[in-house]
């Protein structure tokens, strides 16, 4: 699956609708000349870590996803969710604060 692309990063960036990631999946967005993972949990909630596995270069937007782990699809590294850190002793990912708002829109938001 390739990143859907966006501007560079700025303080809030807009991805695109809330309705184009099915629940309990997720999709690739090029944000700032970086991939970034975004997924909506069965619940609604949405998550967002860096898109590239550390290992080999999996695409982590095409992992399976339970309510806190992403398993890269290539070599089944597990990641957190909500940290970006490995619970298979890889190197970590990059975690986003990411939100939709009223509108719908998925907000990836910037320290």
């Amino acid at each position: 699956m390739s990143a859907q692309s966006v501007p560079a990063i700025e303080a809030n960036t807009v991805l695109g609708s809330v309705d184009q990631i099915p629940f309990g999946e997720g999709r690739a967005y090029g944000v700032g000349g970086e991939q970034v993972a975004v997924f909506r949990l069965r619940d609604g909630t949405l998550r967002a870590v860096g898109g590239v596995c550390p290992h080999k270069g999996g695409p982590i937007a095409d992992g399976t996803i339970d309510h806190n782990v992403v398993i890269c699809p290539l070599h089944q590294h597990a990641f957190e969710l909500m940290t970006g850190c490995s619970t298979t002793g890889e190197k970590s990912l990059r975690s986003y604060k990411v939100f939709a708002d009223e509108a719908g829109n998925i907000v990836l938001t910037h320290d």
